[in-house]
């Protein structure tokens, strides 16, 4: 009796203790449960390449978020850290929306900070891309060279000057003094000549009467 009792109370702490271990086992797949929320996706995702920034940013949470004023905090920034939101974010159960407002290129880096339905605060970062709008290439446009147009030959402009006219006031009466002048003279020769030829005419036919007598 007391041979086979010894070994039956050695073996009892190793059975305990392999239950110990079983019940371990399983609950460590449980664990899991009891985790704190955790972000689900998001829209858009992360590392997405988009043609232009979003009207807004949407986070889906694996369960409720509590919305209390102050517990949501999104912040959404470019490539050279200007914001880009838009108000306050909004809360609804599972999803948070944050508005969007303004252009960017480049990396946009998300920022979010929210409460968990455990009470707990739980945040995270993600960035997606915005190229930058491709700079227009201006085309050349054809120049149209311009025709060797004639020269136009310089024009004479020819001003008709007035001949100067003889102010009657300011005209000296001399040469008609001397035409007067010249005429009397000439009046008087040809007035005197045919005196004197009248008085040779007069004493030839008085001499040539007397000789008759």
């Amino acid at each position: 009796m007391t041979t086979t009792s010894a070994p039956r109370r050695r073996t009892l702490p190793a059975v305990l203790a392999a239950a110990a271990v079983a019940l371990a086992a399983l609950l460590v797949p449980a664990s899991p449960a009891f985790a704190h929320d955790e972000l689900v996706s998001s829209d858009p995702s992360a590392d997405a390449v988009l043609d232009a920034l979003p009207a807004q940013i949407t986070l889906s949470y694996s369960a409720d978020i509590l919305d209390s004023e102050g517990a949501t905090v999104i912040q959404v920034t470019d490539a050279a850290g200007t914001s880009l939101t838009d108000g306050a974010p909004t809360v609804s159960g599972t999803v948070v929306t944050q508005g969007l407002a303004g252009t960017a290129s480049g990396a946009v880096t998300v920022v979010w900070r929210v409460v968990s339905s455990d009470g707990h605060p739980i945040d995270g970062t993600f960035s997606f891309t915005v190229p930058a709008a491709p700079t227009p290439t201006p085309t050349a446009t054809p120049t149209a060279t311009p025709s060797a147009t004639p020269t136009p030959e310089p024009t004479v402009t020819v001003t008709a000057t007035s001949a100067p006219t003889e102010n009657a006031s300011e005209a000296s009466p001399l040469p008609w003094i001397l035409l007067a002048v010249a005429l009397l003279v000439v009046v008087g020769l040809v007035v005197w000549l045919f005196v004197v030829r009248g008085r040779r005419g007069s004493t030839g036919s008085g001499s040539a009467g007397t000789a008759g007598r």
